[in-house]
């Protein structure tokens, strides 16, 4: 239990110092150059270190949206698949929930199995 906790809170602490502006002091401007970062020219765009816009108009998304792999897929093949992994998310959130009816099973974490953890990924794979 001791090395969980001290997992969680070297976890939180790192979580925690990306939300904690950086010092911009002229000492650290100059003594943390670093040699491999790339130069942006000031004739490149700023539009072109944005994310690009992953909307679209119309039936089905372009692409560029899904990918390299799924852009091939025929649509009933993607549909297939997200049935398919929305129905083991289902079936692994309902037998979760038959498993902490059991007595004591709160107490000693038997409730929690591996497989069904894993099967709870299918909800966001079904979501796109």
């Amino acid at each position: 239990m001791a090395r969980l906790s001290i997992l969680l809170l070297a976890a939180i602490v790192a979580v925690s110092t990306a939300f904690v502006p950086a010092a911009q002091t002229a000492t650290r401007a100059t003594t943390n150059q670093v040699a491999f970062a790339p130069k942006i020219s000031s004739e490149q765009s700023s539009t072109t270190l944005f994310a690009e816009d992953m909307t679209w108009e119309g039936e089905y998304p372009p692409s560029k949206v899904l990918g390299p792999i799924m852009s091939k897929m025929p649509s009933s093949t993607l549909a297939i698949i997200s049935m398919v992994s929305l129905g083991v998310c289902v079936y692994s959130c309902v037998q979760s929930g038959l498993l902490l009816r059991e007595p004591g099973a709160v107490e000693d974490g038997s409730w929690v199995k591996w497989y069904y953890v894993v099967e709870g990924f299918g909800g966001p794979l079904a979501w796109g």
